[in-house]
């Protein structure tokens, strides 16, 4: 992080209470930059926000998609740089209420970037898309030249806000550039329906695991702090290095299924938790992987944190948190 390029930056973090969003949020709170948080939920219980760090925070409670709201927050803040975070992120729940995935994540986008635009004075804009944009492709791993061609209502309204954030940076120019990650997890992730957090927990309380699939999907899985920071380096190299409308892959490029991410959690929590092969998943892709040189070359980015390294520290702060 580069503290002479944040000091005194006013910065606007839509799902600042989020997983990722929380975990951004307290690594700006560093920066010497000046926050501005937005979410749909405030001050809630499962956060890794604390009570300190909200008194240095300016607090909105709102949907991305009230046009009104984000116009009032950039104007009132002068703000000149956003993260967009904010987004519906659980597929299950995207399937069972498609109207406020779109919504959210593609209304909620659009009306994020207008706001920006009729704002003018931008430096910088990341926008959140996903791997799952990119939909399922034979071809693997996916490079940012894959098509988007997401197909259920989550990878499509991922797609869509990617193909939106794409239109503003070329047809307005607006400073911005979007980022596709892999499955992230680490501190600060309360979703007990993602397989990281629901193992420990279930490692933790000896009961068993339901693998919904049949445990052979294959996903990246990358260390929270290694997405954080490549979401900080690219918002100060978007402008000097003219980086206007770019995505970029954010991967540790070392894919796992479900059992051999398992296997590692086993080997910390010396074999717990014992689980049960589902089969009954459904409406996801069965593999799917990032190709991150881009990253690593254009941005100097690489991944820290290791699986076992990022598995060990998970079990650490998931211990703690429900001793």
């Amino acid at each position: 992080m580069r503290r002479s390029f944040w000091r005194n930056k006013r910065v606007l973090i839509t799902g600042f209470e989020g997983f990722l969003g929380s975990n951004l949020t307290r690594a700006m709170l560093k920066s010497g930059a000046k926050i501005a948080g937005l979410d749909i939920k405030t001050f809630r219980k499962d956060t890794l926000l604390t009570a300190q760090d909200y008194r240095k925070i300016t607090v909105y409670k709102g949907s991305v998609a009230n046009y009104a709201l984000v116009s009032r927050i950039l104007k009132k803040h002068s703000i000149n740089v956003i993260f967009h975070l904010a987004a519906e992120a659980i597929v299950g729940r995207s399937h069972n209420n498609p109207r406020r995935t779109f919504e959210t994540n593609i209304a909620g986008t659009w009306e994020v970037l207008e706001a920006a635009r009729q704002q003018g004075g931008m430096e910088a804009v990341v926008v959140a898309s996903s791997d799952k944009a990119y939909g399922s492709h034979k071809k693997l791993p996916y490079t940012e030249n894959a098509p988007l061609q997401g197909r259920n209502p989550y990878d499509a309204s991922k797609s869509c806000a990617d193909l939106i954030a794409h239109s503003y940076a070329h047809a307005y120019g607006l400073p911005l550039a979007i980022t596709r990650c892999g499955n992230i997890y680490g501190p600060g992730d309360f979703n007990l329906s993602r397989i990281v957090p629901d193992a420990i927990r279930c490692g933790l309380s000896a009961q068993i695991l339901d693998i919904r699939s049949d445990g052979k999907f294959t996903r990246d899985y990358v260390y929270v702090d290694d997405i954080v920071n490549g979401y900080i380096l690219l918002a100060e190299k978007l402008k000097k290095l003219n980086l206007n409308g770019e995505a970029f892959n954010f991967s540790d490029e070392n894919p796992l299924t479900v059992i051999e991410l398992l296997n590692k959690i086993r080997k910390v929590l010396k074999g717990r938790p014992d689980y049960r092969i589902l089969n009954k998943a459904k409406y996801e892709i069965r593999h799917q992987y990032l190709d991150s040189r881009k990253a690593r070359k254009m941005l100097g980015w690489k991944p820290a944190t290791d699986v076992h390294k990022g598995v060990n520290n998970a079990v650490k702060w998931y211990s703690k948190l429900w001793s």
